[in-house]
Formats: structure tokens, C-alpha cells, sequence
């Protein structure tokens, strides 16, 4: 059988000279052949984007890149109702006279009400576990939930920074129960949606079963994560994007903003990698709220 160079073109002929057809970087200096050949690297999808090569790639990324960074996420106010004190009121974990006593030592310690409470044994880590959950109107972490193992390809850094574990991860499902300890992180939820795909479910959980469920995640096999603390500027973010691309062969990539990072996936034959960039304030260490609601309870306490 005669075999021609054009058999191995796609039934749609864009011709020669067309050689920025497809490639989505309008730049592009690559021969549209690249794409055809076998063996010859097959380009990468960002979206319904296509580029031809990692080099024009990570060009491409720049857009997103600069877009990212500067953009300022923007949450719907989901403050809870009730303040963590009269949530732990409401369900009969206090009393009126303990609850004045831990806020107004809190607000004289400078400390969460939380963490007076617990120090001062007149509430259980279970127990502010469940008033969250009231606050929030999510589920608690139940018994049959606690102890499992998770193997999972998500960002240990993005789980700890918003205080944040897996508790169930279904890949067959495409779901994913997350346990937060302070407050659900919709901007954590809504990227994972948009990398993953996954549909994510938050409940609370206590700080201890915070470090306990992180120690058992595992990754999943030709999974790996890089995190920057200092990405530089939008040009080398590019480049090490590029850097990357060519390491795992990416066929995919992602972007997200995920409170003060940015979150990109890079998904190929060589396994998949979050590259993980920390815009400024990333590092802070989350915190509960301080309560600042004293005048608020004293008058609901009459």
C-alpha cells in the first residue's frame, strides 16, 4: 500500500502556509505538522484552547497568570447568624453565666472564644465542632466517618492553608467530602470544582481530627505538588509552568484562584502536577474569628 505524507494530515486541509491554524497563541512559530506526526508532541488543551507546544503554552499563560494575581476574589457575605457562643447556648453546652465569662475573658485575653473555652473545660473541641456546624448549617463529622484513609490528588498546601481535609474522595462518583474546622471556604470548594471536576461537600471537624485525617492522606500514584512562596514575577511563572509541562508531558492544564493562590494543574502522560503559586498574605496562618460580639450576647442575655 502507498502511504503519502498527506495521509498523515487531518481530513481537513488548512494548508501549508496556514501554520497558526490551530495553535490558540496568535504568535505561534511552530509548523502545524508538529501536531500530526507520530511522535511528536501532541500540544496542550487549556480549556477549548489548543497549544501546540509547552513553549507556547506557558506564552499563553501569562494572560491567565497576570489575570489571576491581580484579580481580588470577591465572596458573597455567608456569615453565620448566630455568634459560636450562642450556638454553643442554643444546644445546651452553656449556660448564660459561662458564656459571659469565657467572652469577656476572651476579648480580655485577645483570644478566640473557642480556645477559652476549651482551655477553660467549659466546652469540648466536639462540642464547638458541633455548634459550627449549626452556625453554618452543614453536618458534623460523624463517628463512621472518622479514622479512614483518603488517596487523593489535591494540594496538601491549599488543605492546610484553609484548615481543610478530605474525609471521602470517590473518584468513580466525582465526589469529595471536605471537613473544615473553622468555616467553609467557598473559594476552596469552587476550585476544586473547576481543577478537579469533583462536587465538594462540606462538614466540620475538630483541629485534632484536622492533623489526624492529614496524616492519612496519601496521593495518588504519579501525583505530585510544587509550591512557590516566592513565584516572581508573571514571566518566570510562565517559564516554570513551561518547565513543568515538559516534565510531566501535559496534555491539560487548568488555572484557578483559590483565595490568595493560584492553583494550576498540569495533567499528562508523565503523571499530574498542582503547581501551587502564593501571592502575597498566602502564608498568613489561618485563624478562627476573634469574637468581637460581647455588646450583641450581653443584650441577647438580657
Amino acid at each position: 500500500m502507498k502511504l503519502s505524507l498527506k495521509s498523515l494530515l487531518p481530513s481537513r486541509d488548512l494548508g501549508w502556509n496556514r501554520v497558526r491554524a490551530v495553535c490558540a497563541l496568535a504568535s505561534c512559530h511552530n509548523k502545524l505538522l508538529i501536531r500530526y506526526v507520530p511522535g511528536s508532541r501532541v500540544g496542550i488543551f487549556v480549556g477549548a484552547s489548543w497549544y501546540c507546544s509547552a513553549d507556547c503554552f506557558a506564552q499563553a499563560s501569562r494572560v491567565n497568570l497576570a489575570s489571576l494575581s491581580t484579580e481580588t476574589v470577591v465572596e458573597m457575605p455567608r456569615n453565620p447568624r448566630l455568634t459560636l457562643g450562642l450556638a454553643l447556648l442554643a444546644k445546651g453546652y452553656l449556660d448564660e453565666e459561662q458564656l459571659r465569662f469565657a467572652v469577656s475573658r476572651s476579648e480580655r485575653e485577645g483570644q478566640n472564644l473557642e480556645t477559652t473555652l476549651v482551655e477553660c473545660g467549659l466546652a469540648t473541641d466536639k462540642q464547638v465542632a458541633a455548634a459550627r456546624a449549626a452556625q453554618w448549617g452543614y453536618p458534623v463529622l460523624g463517628q463512621d466517618a472518622a479514622s479512614q484513609s483518603v488517596e487523593a490528588d489535591l494540594p496538601p498546601a491549599l488543605l492546610r492553608a484553609f484548615s481543610a481535609a478530605p474525609l471521602h474522595y470517590s473518584p468513580k462518583a466525582r465526589r469529595l467530602v471536605l471537613g473544615f474546622v473553622y468555616r467553609v471556604e467557598h473559594s476552596l470548594l469552587q476550585s476544586i470544582e473547576q481543577i478537579t471536576g469533583f462536587r465538594a461537600e462540606p462538614c466540620f471537624i475538630t483541629p485534632t481530627e484536622f492533623h489526624e485525617q492529614m496524616e492519612r492522606l496519601t496521593a495518588v500514584p504519579g501525583y505530585e505538588e510544587a509550591v512557590f512562596e516566592n513565584p516572581g514575577t508573571i514571566t518566570q511563572m510562565a517559564r516554570t509552568l513551561g518547565g513543568f509541562a515538559i516534565e510531566v508531558a501535559a496534555r491539560e492544564a487548568g488555572f484557578s484562584k483559590c483565595g490568595s493562590w493560584v492553583w494550576i494543574r498540569l495533567a499528562g502522560k508523565q503523571g499530574t502536577v498542582d503547581v501551587i503559586f502564593a501571592m502575597k498574605g498566602a502564608f498568613a496562618a489561618p485563624k478562627a474569628r476573634l469574637s468581637t460580639m460581647l455588646p450583641e450576647i450581653t443584650e441577647r442575655l438580657g
